[in-house]
């Protein structure tokens, strides 16, 4: 049984999108000990926070998983230099309300996709900043930033680039470091 449990986060609602590809290659590629939990976010309404004290199903047991595990891994899409609605989404019902924020002490890693040549650095230097405020703990190196993905990706959205998979094999070792020393488990 593993030791450490990770809820991947995709960066989108869209059905074959590059974010959520991203994270079942990092399933495959999680160290021994590491299990990546994806998931699912299609469901969850518009965040208001008229309703944030009684969050629908889907989001409560998103903020319960992210509570009982040991970290948080966020795949990222890029929409207009920024954070995709999905994913702002996400972070706000799970981060309310304040005195219950899921993502509090949490430790992170963060993976960023795109088709175009940035791979979705605007996108992580946006979450780094609300991170701040969070109160969530991300991993600095290696950054794993994922250009041109028609490139890395075959048709069934298996990442294929090994240079690719080398850096996410990595990051996601040093999540797994990060989570063990925080949780005091090194």
């Amino acid at each position: 049984m593993p030791d450490l449990t990770v809820v991947g986060l995709p960066g989108s609602l869209r059905r074959n999108a590059y974010s959520a590809s991203l994270l079942r290659a990092a399933r495959e590629l999680a160290p021994p000990g590491c299990r990546i939990e994806i998931a699912d976010i299609a469901a969850f309404p518009v965040f208001n926070q008229d309703d944030e004290a009684t969050p629908p199903p889907p989001v409560r047991k998103l903020k319960d998983r992210v509570k009982a595990a040991d970290a948080v891994l966020f795949s990222l899409n890029e929409h207009n230099y920024g954070l995709s609605a999905a994913e702002k989404n996400v972070l706000d019902w799970v981060s309310r309300p304040y005195p219950d924020n899921s993502w509090n002490g949490k430790p992170a890693g963060i993976v960023s996709v795109s088709t175009g040549m940035i791979g979705g650095a605007r996108a992580q230097y946006e979450l780094r900043q609300s991170m701040v405020f969070l109160n969530l703990f991300p991993i600095n190196r290696p950054e794993v930033f994922v250009p041109f993905a028609a490139q890395k990706f075959d048709a069934e959205g298996r990442l294929t680039d090994e240079p690719t998979r080398k850096i996410l094999a990595a990051h996601l070792a040093e999540l797994a470091r990060h989570a063990r020393v925080l949780a005091g488990r090194p």
